[in-house]
């Protein structure tokens, strides 16, 4: 009776009972087309891919407790969209009917700027690649589905825990002067004008006491890689990821292939650059202009650091991430989380809705003052970029005045109504995106919102960029709320979720009209009506209601188009085979060497070897008489470089780079390059070709 009375008290103890879970994690390859199609994310057209530094993978998530489930998915790519949501909830639902749905599935982009674009659907995000690119759409939903997929086949009980950490020396704002206009008040609260907190939760099995996996939330941009780099990378976050999961898994696990699987996922990084020298004017060196990031000669505004060139920023960078989660994982308890699953989505018409104004001193909404969105817009500043990838053109950031030429230009596009542009004000009006209805729709009207509840934790998933104060405001917001129900809670954003609809900045920051304020589209209340929202579907949770599904995004998948050629044929050059090697390794290299090598080669796109890889780095060993794979393209110390040597006749080769590592062990190497040729109006062949071997002393 006693055991009967202790047992019974102790599921008592506290405002919920003690809860189960089972976690399921899965990771798998999402690469795009690594060559001939433009990257997403600086919009610049010169800037198309001729391989892979690192490739792109899919972290999934599932954790259940009573029947409810909750999925979260980051990915190392530039952002969701709707149409590629879509797309993988109808796959889901195919494969699980109702368990994954729209309520209970979380998308999150990790936003590198260096993976292939072509995939968002929505016009203007696709311009810039030359339209709709199927062959990294349909790489990119079936490696998600697949992550899904072994996440729900790996389900098992685990228990959660909760920690924090600080990132020192690894994100600046890139726009400090409009963070400034935000009240006293409000910046009193926090030391510094980003966030340098990660947030983890980790996993860990209830059957054997092993850590199978965990997601780390930090805000910074993955913009370590420029916009002059041509490689497909997971940049920073991605590097990070990988390098937790090297330091959990078995010595010698490749990336993509551990049990482990680590996410470090976004958060609110708007403003937030890894380009921690500053900004500077690239030939001079003096400082940019601090509100428009104009140089005064003829040079270009550009934030770089901490290495000496992107490759050493985005290692340095990555290795500071990955230190605090690897310490918070392995060295910090954290506590235990404990609580139902609750999942509430909503999609919203941005433009149709009229909120109460914020009070942000006083933290409440306002109920005789209302104020609306506006019809997606982007500012002149849009175009002028930011320090971290300027634009192409001679545009300023803090422009708040039109130009004739480029009004003109325009119009002819479509032009603002006067309601756009008293609504957008102070911002003048560039692209007037929600008015251009041809060839289909340049931004999203329709965005998904969505909150979930795993114990005590709230994850907000945003349907873009917040800016560092934006996200300040939603997490005080949904902490108060919660806290007014009586319920403690941690409150995280995830950003750029579900749909992209570009940044959110404070009404204070929108002002500056700098390239964050530029790029917000629903006008200057778009944070308002977004704290608004979230607030509504934190009291849907807590009074556990069902919320309407809203409007339903406009479907016109049928009316894509693209421009990037397809691969016609290749040759090979007189008197070689594709595989051949035309430029042999050395003898015998060592420690910290580079080997560089070369292939007659095929076009990548005519396979992306999903889940397999274009090289390997392979060692032999004299006890089995066995070559043993120790690195493959999605290795860091790897690059594979293709190139076209003739643009009619289809003649190309790649070049493998392979950086020794200081920790190689001495031996026979050899490297392999695999790929496809096609002949024309024939399917792909597969080839492979391999080097003599070389010694590494």
């Amino acid at each position: 009776m006693i055991v009967l009375k202790l047992f019974l008290s102790s599921l008592l103890v506290g405002q919920y009972v003690v809860a189960q879970y089972n976690v399921g994690v899965g990771i798998a390859d999402i690469t795009g087309s690594p060559v001939e199609v433009a990257m997403m994310g600086y919009a610049k057209l010169s800037q198309v891919g001729k391989g892979i530094h690192l490739r792109q993978y899919s972290r999934a998530f599932i954790f259940e407790q009573a029947n409810t489930r909750l999925v979260f998915v980051s990915m190392d790519i530039g952002m969701t969209s709707t149409g590629l949501r879509q797309e993988v909830l109808k796959r889901l639902t195919k494969l699980y009917g109702t368990l994954y749905n729209e309520t209970n599935v979380i998308l999150s982009g990790t936003h590198t700027h260096s993976g292939p674009g072509g995939y968002n659907m929505y016009f203007l995000f696709d311009l810039s690649i030359l339209g709709f690119v199927q062959q990294t759409f349909k790489a990119h939903v079936n490696g998600i589905v697949k992550s899904i997929k072994l996440a729900h086949e790996n389900l098992t009980p685990a228990k959660i825990f909760y920690n924090e950490g600080t990132v020192e020396n690894s994100n600046i704002n890139r726009s400090p002067q409009s963070y400034l206009l935000n009240p006293d008040y409000e910046r009193i609260k926090y030391s510094k004008d980003t966030d340098t907190k990660m947030v983890q939760i980790k996993f860990v099995s209830s059957v054997d006491n092993s850590i199978l996996g965990a997601i780390s939330w930090f805000a910074v941009h993955p913009t370590s890689m420029n916009n002059t780099n041509p490689l497909v990378s997971s940049d920073n976050m991605g590097y990070a990821s990988i390098l937790l999961e090297q330091a959990m898994n078995p010595k010698g696990t490749l990336p993509g292939q551990g049990k482990f699987v680590s996410a470090f996922a976004s958060s609110n990084l708007g403003d937030v650059s890894p380009n921690i020298k500053g900004p500077k004017c690239e030939f001079s060196g003096l400082p940019c202009d601090a509100l428009t990031s104009h140089c005064s000669k003829n040079e270009k505004c550009f934030a770089s650091g901490p290495g000496k060139d992107m490759f050493e920023s985005t290692q340095i960078i990555a290795q500071r991430i990955q230190e605090v989660g690897l310490k918070l994982l392995q060295t910090e308890p954290g506590y235990e989380i404990n609580g139902p699953i609750n999942v509430v989505h909503q999609y919203v018409n941005m433009p149709d809705m009229e909120v109460p104004d914020y009070d942000v001193q006083n933290e409440r909404f306002i109920p005789d003052k209302l104020v609306k969105g506006c019809l997606p817009a982007m500012g002149y500043s849009f175009a002028a970029g930011t320090t971290d990838g300027p634009g192409e053109f001679n545009f300023t950031q803090g422009t708040k005045t039109g130009n004739p030429l480029w009004d003109s230009i325009r119009n002819f596009l479509a032009t603002p109504t006067k309601e756009d542009i008293e609504c957008q004000a102070p911002k003048p009006i560039l692209l007037a995106t929600g008015r251009m209805k041809f060839p289909y729709e340049w931004q999203p009207k329709i965005l998904s919102t969505q909150l979930a509840l795993l114990g005590d934790l709230v994850i907000a998933a945003i349907p873009g960029e917040f800016t560092t104060m934006s996200g300040r405001r939603m997490r005080s917001l949904l902490t108060n709320t919660f806290a007014s129900a009586g319920k403690n809670v941690k409150v995280i954003i995830a950003g750029l979720s579900n749909t992209y609809s570009d940044y959110i900045v404070t009404p204070e920051e929108y002002q500056a009209q700098r390239y964050e304020a530029a790029s917000t589209i629903y006008g200057p209340h778009t944070l308002t009506i977004h704290l608004h929202q979230y607030n509504e579907l934190a009291k849907a949770i807590i009074s556990n209601e069902r919320v309407s599904p809203g409007p339903t995004p406009i479907d016109f998948s049928d009316r894509l188009i693209t421009l990037v050629t397809p691969v016609i044929f290749d040759i090979a050059p007189w008197g070689h085979s594709f595989g051949n090697c035309i430029q042999e390794p050395d003898a015998k290299y060592t420690s910290n060497d580079e080997v560089h090598v070369k292939f007659v080669s095929g076009n990548p796109r005519n396979n992306l070897l999903t889940d397999a890889t274009y090289l390997t780095v392979e060692k032999y060993d004299d006890n089995t008489n066995e070559w043993f794979i120790i690195a493959t393209d999605s290795n860091w110390e790897t690059k594979f470089v293709w190139e076209r040597t003739s643009l009619f006749l289809g003649k190309s080769e790649v070049n493998i780079y392979w950086k020794i590592r200081p920790d190689t062990t001495i031996g026979t190497y050899r490297i392999k390059h695999y790929g496809y040729y096609r002949h024309i109006f024939t399917s792909p062949k597969r080839y492979e070709g391999v080097t003599r071997t070389f010694k590494v002393y």
